[in-house]
């Protein structure tokens, strides 16, 4: 699987290296295959991590009532039968959707309703079934056919952005992102779960106010931390993000996936991220990979928390997650696990000492060090400064050298440079004219703006 790069207007546009968000970056998805009918319990069978998580085990406690979860994503199918009740509301942030965000967009439509599949998924009840009194039984009741996601009573509300190619608004992430995140905390999200990545630790300073803002308002912002088959081998934006829970993911035998994670000092916990599989539009299903899978493994786990204890702050919620993971790698917080895997149950149940701030850090306290004096900068007022004696120096005076006469063979020199360099811009200028116009006479050889979908397998198939 490749990511290619962006061409180099949009790199001129976006500024300091930083790389359109990228769907790809955090799902491995390579295409659509089809393949014979099955039946939908099938794909319910397969959501192994719903035991070995402990998810089945937290959902003695909570199973996310009256949470509401922003999915900022490429737009989510409310039509499909497991998500039937669970999308409440929504917006489109691209300016290319539709106004309730449930229309899918972007390079990889898909996306977000696989997303909100395995994090708030009812499932459905099978052809010909006696209707059940309740859509979500409980821990003990077998569970329907279909995809059952981590808060199966959580309420979505779908923030449709469009990323990865060209969006035909001419809206660009700088501009999306920000609208998304501060458009789900005015309408009531407790949760905002971030499947998106990007190839580089930075953000655009256009996303400090909105992230802060969530921050103040406080609301869980969780984020995946990439994969290294989407080009991602360390953890970028917005996971990169003080405050937020970043996500990195797991193969079958809870070790570090390879293919399906990252790596990074801002991961906070571990999720499954291989052999996933979730709802696509228009009513079938998909195995896929990556901590975009991750990501609401572990945002449902938040809504779990959330809805059993309503006015418990996100510093805390975020602390219950990671401080009750099962440590893993080398000891301690490490870049591959973070705090280590999810235990959704512990998550739940154990006794968690409250904690001051969050363990991940505080946006708050990031932009007051690191956009000091700049007044674009949503930065915490400072004292004004007390008066305190100046320290001994411990550098010697600067001396200015006395200017001299360039002498005739210096001048000399200087000139040959000046003469090489500009023959040097005049031969890459000639070279580029002759690629253009070689790309003129055949389009084939122009670059393309990237596609940047890897999904290294799905397997799609519709209801029998």
């Amino acid at each position: 699987m490749r990511t290619t790069s962006l061409a180099p207007t949009v790199l001129r546009r976006l500024g300091a290296g930083f790389l359109a968000l990228l769907l790809a970056a955090c799902s491995l998805c390579a295409g659509l295959f089809t393949a014979p009918n099955a039946r939908a319990d099938e794909w319910r069978d397969k959501e192994y991590w719903l035991a070995d998580s402990g998810i089945t085990k937290a959902w003695e406690v909570s199973k996310g009532a009256n949470v509401k979860v922003a999915v900022i994503d490429s737009g989510v199918d409310a039509q499909h039968p497991d998500l039937k009740g669970a999308v409440t509301g929504g917006y489109d942030a691209s300016g290319s959707g539709q106004p309730d965000g449930q229309k899918s967009v972007g390079s990889k439509p898909e996306h977000g309703t696989l997303v909100a599949t395995m994090l708030a998924g009812r499932g459905h009840q099978p052809a010909n079934a006696t209707p059940s009194p309740s859509p979500n039984p409980g821990p003990s009741a077998p569970l329907p056919d279909g995809v059952v996601g981590v808060a199966p009573e959580a309420q979505i509300l779908s923030v449709s952005t469009w990323l990865g190619s060209p969006n035909p608004a001419g809206k660009s992430d700088q501009d999306q992102i920000p609208e998304a995140v501060r458009w789900a905390v005015d309408n009531g999200a407790k949760v905002i779960n971030i499947s998106l990545g990007s190839t580089t630790p930075q953000w655009p300073q256009s996303w400090d106010a909105a992230f802060l803002y969530a921050e103040q308002k406080d609301v869980v912002i969780v984020a995946a931390a990439g994969n290294r088959v989407g080009g991602n081998t360390q953890v970028g934006a917005p996971a990169t993000i003080p405050g937020v829970l970043t996500v990195a993911g797991l193969d079958r035998k809870n070790v570090a996936s390879v293919d399906a994670s990252s790596q990074g000092i801002s991961i906070g916990v571990a999720a499954p991220a291989e052999n996933l599989v979730g709802g696509l539009p228009g009513g079938s299903y998909a195995e896929w990979a990556g901590t975009s899978g991750s990501t609401p493994i572990v945002a449902g786990v938040a809504a779990l928390i959330r809805s059993k204890w309503p006015d418990m702050t996100s510093e805390q919620v975020i602390n219950r997650i990671v401080s009750t993971a099962k440590d893993a790698g080398a000891p301690g917080k490490d870049p591959l696990y973070g705090y280590g895997i999810l235990n959704a149950e512990a998550a739940l149940k154990a006794d968690v000492p409250e904690v001051s701030a969050n363990p991940l850090g505080s946006m708050a306290e990031w932009i007051r060090v690191h956009r000091r004096g700049n007044p674009a900068a949503p930065a915490t007022p400072q004292p004004a400064p007390t008066q305190v004696p100046s320290a001994a120096p411990t550098l010697p005076e600067a001396t200015v050298p006395a200017a001299k006469a360039p002498s005739q063979r210096d001048s000399a020199i200087g000139a040959a440079v000046v003469i090489g360099f500009a023959i040097l811009f005049l031969a890459i200028i000639a070279a580029a004219i002759v690629q253009l116009r070689r790309a003129a006479r055949n389009p084939a050889l122009a670059r393309e703006e990237p596609d940047t979908g890897v999904v290294e397998r799905v397997d799609s198939r519709r209801n029998p």
